[in-house]
């Protein structure tokens, strides 16, 4: 027992000091001592190191590169850059931009992504259906369509997908979902969502589209026709 406490502290620490770099205006980019350097470091094994940056990755916090190291990731989106009307758009304008674009984004992921990317999707999957309450399962889900957005490795996909996390923490649509949202929807989502990565694993662009459709179709329809 007190071995796991002062693992769980440890970790804490460790993940304080990720964050604490992220937050640096020079952050952004930095490079990150290495697994067994912060094993050292926080007199943590190697799984919990490992545990503590796989979260801080699927946050958005970091990046991996196979090969190179572990970074600083650069923010989504500037918070200065949020727009006014993102925060004031009906769900109703944010499902049909999601309809249109989301899809459109698939061929970058296809192209772009890389094994660290779809390892980061699968830990986001595996954390959502692990989740007990709502509020956990939505926020590996925000968690799984940042990795999406990552995976394309473009700036202004980046971008355009942050802006609607913004939108879609606003409280018209936050009612909306938590009002629909059963355990068996959610059940149902998370196999859509295992469907849109598995085609993306295989490459297969026109798989993962359709897969992107029929997700946003189905939570298009329970959202406004349930």
């Amino acid at each position: 027992m007190a071995s796991r406490i002062r693992n769980r502290t440890s970790a804490l620490d460790l993940r304080a000091f990720v964050l604490a770099h992220a937050g640096a205006q020079d952050g952004p980019g930095r490079k990150l001592p290495t697994e067994r350097e912060f094993a050292q470091r926080f007199s943590l094994p190697r799984n919990a190191v490992r545990r503590t940056l796989a979260d801080l990755e699927a946050e958005g916090c970091i990046r991996r590169e196979v090969g190179r190291g572990t970074f600083i990731a650069a923010p989504l989106a500037p918070a200065s850059g949020d727009l006014p009307n993102v925060v004031r758009a009906s769900p109703g304008e944010l499902m049909d931009a999601r309809l249109r674009i989301e899809p459109a984004a698939v061929e970058l992921i296809v192209v772009n992504a890389t094994p660290s990317d779809y390892e980061r999707m699968d830990h986001c999957l595996d954390r959502a259906e692990a989740a007990v309450t709502l509020g956990e399962f939505e926020l590996w889900d925000a968690a799984l369509h940042q990795a999406l957005a990552a995976a394309a490795h473009n700036a202004l996909i980046a971008g355009i997908f942050e802006l609607f996390h913004t939108a879609r923490q606003q409280t018209a649509f936050g009612k909306l979902r938590d009002r629909i949202v059963t355990e068996a929807l959610r059940l149902e989502y998370q196999r859509q969502h295992r469907r849109i990565v598995s085609a993306l694993k295989a490459r297969d662009a026109t798989a993962a589209r359709a897969a992107v459709v029929a997700h946003l179709t189905c939570a298009h329809r329970n959202l406004f026709e349930g």
